[in-house]
């Protein structure tokens, strides 16, 4: 039996990050959690995951800076790393992809279809280096 993906969700905002892992956890992945850039560095040395769900806005290092920080390390460049905002603003989706994000996906999230968007960010990885799921 091929074991689930490992996501790591990454969000300063405790009850955002409950419902996303409760989503996740309930469409069958495992699933880490960090709400800081110092907590993300801390988990990365302990395991690594298969996606990086990344809140743009979090205390201290923001979360754009952190994936470029996490795209210039050789350890930790392959991982896929979708940006999870509540910025929907013109040219929030562009300075993701610019900063090293596989994809954007805005808040609030539609717990109906966060699964199947977290699958085909997790399948285009393996095809294409940019994706982008609403």
């Amino acid at each position: 039996m091929k074991m689930s993906s490992l996501i790591l969700v990454v969000d300063d905002n405790e009850a955002g990050q409950l419902l996303v892992c409760t989503v996740l956890q309930l469409e069958g992945f495992r699933v880490d959690s960090a709400g800081s850039s110092e907590q993300v560095l801390e988990r990365l040395n302990l395991r690594m995951p298969d996606l990086i769900l990344m809140d743009v806005q979090l205390p201290g290092q923001d979360g754009l800076a952190l994936t470029r920080q996490l795209k210039a390390d050789p350890a930790t460049a392959a991982i896929p790393i979708v940006a999870l905002t509540a910025h929907a603003m013109a040219g929030d989706r562009e300075q993701a992809l610019a900063a090293g994000c596989a994809g954007y996906i805005s808040k609030p999230i539609d717990t109906r279809t966060l699964g199947d968007q977290i699958r085909e960010f997790l399948s285009a990885q393996r095809l294409e280096p940019s994706v982008s799921v609403e």
